[in-house]
């Protein structure tokens, strides 16, 4: 008996999905079904058990080529993937939740009547940047680089005055274009790069604290940069294809 085979409608059918989108898929090469003579798509057994795969990961908000480059890739383990996912959509949940709790915090103070001056506004919107941090960032931090160090670091910002504030933020921003700036050069030890590490560890300064800054530090936080796929996606997303690359080859070059 032959193997069971789905035309692109049964299997549209089937899945829920729509035949574009499998045709879509096809393109793309994330599920790239069996032709028949006369030019038909005919969908395995093996194909179904992909698109599962598929329909799995976009459920998890998983974009379409890196969950090609997972099924891919000839080490791929799921049950590793799934708890690596599993990781990410916690914290996006518990971004979510604090993002929550703020709304109905406000719509508290409103419905009391309570207004909160200048001052009480920037100190909670630090509060809120250090607790998102926290969530975010924290655990992968603190393994990295020690509780105390986080702490300190979570101080240091919480006891900034809203000009040390502002300048951090701008400085940031000056990053970004500095390293837009300096990958244009393709030269990591070039004068623009210079000057972008130099504005980084000013901006780390500023994060961690007074007399908290060393090279060697600069140079693991850069190694993590180029580890977490969320940084990655930071830098890449505002700068460009390979930003992260760069700003952590020119940092261990001139930190």
């Amino acid at each position: 008996m032959e193997p069971k085979t789905y035309k692109a409608s049964e299997l549209a059918r089937l899945s829920g999905l729509s035949v574009r989108t499998l045709h879509h898929y096809d393109q793309i090469g994330l599920l790239v079904p069996h032709r028949d003579d006369n030019g038909y798509r005919r969908y395995g057994t093996g194909d179904v058990s992909r698109l599962q795969q598929i329909m799995l990961w976009r459920a998890c908000g998983m974009e379409l080529r890196h969950i090609k480059e997972l099924l891919d890739n000839g080490g791929y383990d799921e049950r590793s993937a799934l708890e690596d996912q599993l990781r990410a959509l916690q914290e996006q949940r518990e971004q979510i939740d604090g993002a929550i709790r703020n709304v109905r915090e406000t719509l508290e103070s409103l419905d009391k009547g309570v207004k909160m001056n200048d001052q009480e506004r920037f100190e909670g919107l630090k509060q809120k940047v250090i607790e998102d941090n926290e969530r975010t960032f924290g655990k992968e931090a603190r393994a990295l680089h020690g509780s105390q160090a986080v702490d300190d670091a979570n101080k240091a910002l919480a006891a900034m005055d809203e000009e040390a504030w502002n300048d951090m933020n701008a400085l940031e921003e000056q990053i970004k274009q500095l390293l837009t700036k300096a990958m244009a050069s393709g030269n990591t030890c070039g004068l623009e790069a210079q000057e972008l590490v130099r504005a980084h560890a000013r901006w780390l300064s500023l994060h961690w604290g007074k007399g908290a800054y060393n090279a060697e530090a600069h140079r693991g936080l850069a190694d993590g940069y180029l580890a977490d796929d969320r940084f990655v996606s930071y830098y890449d997303g505002a700068c460009g294809a390979g930003a992260t690359k760069f700003l952590h080859d020119a940092i261990h070059q001139l930190a």
